[in-house]
């Protein structure tokens, strides 16, 4: 049995073409049209990832993320609102990632491809500096403290940990980090997570801005 994806849409159009392609590409799918159907689902079934409709007839699709949270199913939204804070909000409560309707399928594959093969790879333990990545577990701690970050902050700390004492420039950070066709973001986004890094980690971490270039961590 493949993966398995909670999909929330109401539009049947879109869910129907999706359902069979995830199929091809060998996906388990439950699939809902409401808030209410999906939250039952969550309690009953453990999913791989989650894919959600933000305007749904009951309610949002950040209620069904909240649930999956808690078991921390990455969560990808799917919406009609191109609102840059929007987004930003949603990938700081911590989704996985973000995709503007229309989309292009073979978009949508290739960020769901990435996400569970990060989620499946990370299967180590790295360290950086003085903090400690649980890979396995998507934790971060510094000593015996917990710290507690976004799904990006998280991403982003991860970068860092496997190119310790490589130049990354700020142009590498974000296509790694949003993937290719995440032309959506502002550059200043990024400066962004590294300070709420740098203020979550302290003194743990160094991580050093390379003026015009972009930072590095040594």
């Amino acid at each position: 049995m493949g993966r398995h994806i909670l999909f929330v849409e109401d539009d049947h159009s879109i869910a129907s073409g999706l359902i069979y392609v995830l199929e091809q590409e060998g996906y388990t799918v439950t699939y809902c049209k409401d808030v209410v159907t999906a939250l039952k689902k969550v309690c009953e079934i453990r999913f791989d990832l989650a894919l959600l409709d933000m305007q749904l007839p009951d309610g949002l699709g950040k209620e069904i993320g909240q649930a999956l949270k808690r078991g921390q199913t990455p969560v990808i939204y799917l919406t009609i609102v191109d609102d840059e804070d929007e987004i930003v909000r949603s990938l700081e409560d911590g989704a996985a990632d973000y995709i503007t309707k229309p989309f292009r399928v073979r978009e949508l594959l290739a960020r769901i491809k990435r996400t569970l093969h990060e989620e499946k790879e990370a299967s180590q333990t790295l360290k950086i500096g003085d903090a400690v990545i649980d890979a396995e577990a998507g934790k971060v701690y510094i000593g015996d403290r917990l710290i507690t970050l976004t799904a990006l902050e998280y991403r982003l700390l991860l970068i860092f940990a496997e190119n310790q004492d490589v130049l990354l420039t700020r142009e590498q950070l974000l296509e790694r980090i949003w993937d290719i066709s995440g032309d959506f973001v502002e550059d200043n986004t990024l400066t962004v997570y590294v300070k709420r890094l740098r203020q979550k980690l302290g003194d743990a971490v160094h991580i050093t801005t390379v003026r015009g270039i972009g930072y590095r961590v040594d």
